[in-house]
């Protein structure tokens, strides 16, 4: 499936500034290399938007260098990235935010 925009939503741009914190708390400098990492992630559903499992109602693709999934809707050519969340967590509470973006 062919997109022609992927646009980030403010609760995933969250994700991803916690996400920077974190690894930043743990050297500093890595949380600029998890955001780069991350965002060439994204920037690939461009080209891959749709060939990923769906999970909790989500296409689910795996980030490539860290243990974190980035959850995203297609509607009308658009991906839109909904979470970036890590994989280390408890999958109950993975679940609940998922459950809260799909309300939201």
């Amino acid at each position: 499936m062919k997109v022609f925009d992927v646009r980030i939503l403010a609760e995933a741009a969250d994700d991803l500034e916690t996400g920077c914190a974190f690894y930043d708390a743990q050297e500093q400098g890595i949380g600029d290399e998890f955001w780069d990492s991350l965002l060439a992630d994204i920037e690939s559903l461009a080209t891959y938007a749709g060939v990923h499992a769906r999970v909790h109602g989500f296409f689910r693709m795996l980030a490539k260098r860290y243990p974190y999934a980035i959850y995203y809707l297609v509607r009308d050519d658009v991906a839109y990235v909904v979470a970036v969340l890590p994989l280390r967590r408890d999958p109950k509470w993975i679940a609940r935010r998922l459950r809260e973006r799909r309300t939201a």
